[in-house]
C-alpha cells in the first residue's frame, strides 16, 4: 500500500543519522548508534524503539551474495496479467523460492520481480511456470553497478563515494 507524503513521518536530523548508521551496520552496538545520532544511549534506544514501532525501521536482516550462495543467475521479469489471473499468480510467486521481490507497477507490466536461479536452464524452467498467467519479459542481470542502498532524507543529494 502506498503512503502519501501527508502520511509519512517527519524525521529530524538525529533520526536520519540513526537510520543512516543502522543502514550501514544493523549490528552496531547502541553506543555506536548513539554517537552517530548525536544522542545518549538511552535516547537512542527510545528513538530506535519508536522507529520500529512506527514501521519506519523494519527488522534487521543479513544481505547475502546470491552467486556465492548458489544462485549465480539473477533476472528481472516483467509480467502482464489479466485481473482473473492476478491472485493465482501472486500465490505462485509467494511460494517460489526464486522470487526475491515483486512489485505491482504501472505501465506495460502488471508486476516486475527480481528472481535468482541456479542456472539459465533453472531460470527458463521458472519462467515456464509463470507464463500461463501472462506474457513475460525477462532481462538477465550481467552486473550490479549500483547495489541496493539505504535511504537518505528527502531532498538530500548523495555524495559520490
Amino acid at each position: 500500500m502506498a503512503v502519501t507524503r501527508t502520511q509519512a513521518h517527519e524525521l529530524d536530523d538525529a533520526a536520519w543519522r540513526l537510520l543512516g548508521a543502522l543502514q550501514r551496520d544493523a549490528r552496531a552496538p547502541l553506543k555506536v548508534l548513539a554517537e552517530a545520532a548525536g544522542l545518549s544511549v538511552a535516547a537512542t534506544a527510545e528513538r530506535l524503539k519508536r522507529l520500529l514501532d512506527a514501521g519506519i525501521a523494519q527488522g534487521f536482516t543479513a544481505q547475502l551474495d546470491a552467486a556465492k550462495a548458489g544462485y549465480p543467475v539473477q533476472a528481472t521479469i516483467g509480467i502482464t496479467v489479466a485481473q482473473p489471473a492476478k491472485k493465482p499468480l501472486l500465490d505462485r510467486l509467494r511460494a517460489a523460492p526464486e522470487v526475491l521481490e515483486c512489485h505491482h507497477v504501472a505501465g506495460a507490466d502488471s508486476y516486475v520481480m527480481t528472481v535468482v536461479a541456479t542456472s539459465l536452464a533453472d531460470l527458463e524452467r521458472f519462467i515456464g511456470t509463470i507464463n500461463k498467467y501472462g506474457e513475460t519479459r525477462t532481462s538477465i542481470v550481467f552486473s550490479t553497478p549500483i547495489a541496493r542502498r539505504g535511504l537518505v532524507p528527502p531532498g538530500t543529494t548523495r555524495r559520490a563515494p
